[in-house]
């Protein structure tokens, strides 16, 4: 058998995935093979796990001809899936699913695209609004519709002998110590500023954390926070408090960051999901997004918001302008929420 998965294009929404993969997996076994069909940069996010067989790779945006939509239907064709799983939401996957001649095509009917599928799940609604559901329950529900039974909820990522060296080479560079004694602080948040938690925030953590909790921080950032990170560090003013804005940057290597860390504090993004799949305790920061959305079962997570009458917005900027979800969102709670997890004797387990 010939199974095809379409992948979700977020960091986070793809580790998110890794339980329905898991599923798949388990319930197909050696019957199948599992073709995985994703963004380039996905495939980092599941280097170093063991569940596809094959990788197929595209991106609408790229000027590479053969990462092109129609590219990826000529390569679908050759392979003659049986079945196609559509995680993401989109028309063009929809239309993708169905031009690939799969025989069977599972996925949400949604945005127009129920026509395209063979068979469409409708999701839950609350009155004219969709049901807020995490994402991991989300995908999992396209998997139990192919069958499969044994399903789990924990997230699940892995790393490479190459993401482990790149982090060797990080921890040598930055003199960072061993045994559990370094906390990443995670700013980013690519889809949009609302998401934010203001860099004197972070800076004034990060000094507290290092100097009340004899631990190292270090700022992890992706291409466009460079500059964030940056300025954290310079405000910190500890030489504890360290950043990987001069390092060589990839998925790979925050993974090896993130799994070798004590605990994560960051915003609701992509770091928050790979401290899930590696089991580490993270203090998850909301603003402009509901949780609900972005569950991801980490039984060692905190999650911190105001409560506003404005929030959450699902807005990329405050539509007020004053930012204040995430602007009041004080450095005292948050060091609180991350003293919790950092104790020996911390059994936290937060809904």
């Amino acid at each position: 058998m010939k199974l095809g998965v379409i992948l979700p294009n977020w960091i986070g929404d793809a580790a998110m995935a890794t339980p329905a993969l898991r599923a798949l997996a388990a319930h197909f076994g050696t019957s199948a093979s599992i073709v995985g069909i994703m963004r380039p940069y996905v495939a980092e996010v599941l280097a170093g796990t063991p569940w596809l067989d094959e990788q197929l790779y595209y991106d609408p945006k790229s000027k590479d001809p053969s990462q092109s939509s129609w590219s990826l239907i000529r390569r679908l064709r050759e392979r003659k899936l049986d079945s196609l799983v559509i995680l993401p939401n989109s028309l063009r996957t929809g239309a993708i699913g169905w031009l690939s001649g799969a025989n069977e095509r599972i996925g949400y009917a949604r945005n127009g695209r129920g026509m395209l599928l063979t068979h469409g799940l409708k999701p839950h609604r609350t009155g004219r609004k969709y049901t807020v559901i995490s994402a991991v329950d989300y995908y999992l529900d396209l998997v139990r519709a192919m069958g499969c039974q044994q399903v789990t909820r924990t997230l699940e990522l892995g790393t490479t002998d190459e993401d482990e060296q790149s982090a060797d080479r990080v921890w040598q560079a930055l003199n960072l110590p061993t045994a559990g004694k370094v906390v990443a602080l995670c700013p980013a948040g690519a889809y949009g500023a609302a998401k934010h938690w203001p860099v004197e925030h972070f800076a004034e953590l990060g000094r507290r954390i290092a100097t009340a909790e004899d631990c190292h921080v270090l700022v992890m950032c992706g291409p466009a926070e460079r500059e964030t990170a940056r300025q954290i560090t310079k405000l910190a003013a500890d030489r504890r408090v360290v950043s990987l804005d001069e390092q060589p940057l990839s998925i790979g290597l925050s993974k090896a960051c993130v799994r070798r860390t004590r605990l994560v504090v960051t915003t609701d993004s992509g770091p928050r999901h790979l401290a899930a799949g590696f089991d580490i305790p993270a203090v998850a920061l909301f603003g402009s997004t509901d949780a609900g959305w972005s569950l991801n079962y980490n039984p060692r997570e905190i999650r911190l918001r105001e409560d506003l009458p404005c929030a959450p917005c699902a807005k990329r900027v405050c539509p007020l302008g004053h930012h204040r979800c995430m602007q009041e969102l004080g450095v005292d709670r948050v060091m609180g929420a991350a003293r919790q997890l950092l104790s020996p004797n911390s059994s936290a387990r937060v809904a």
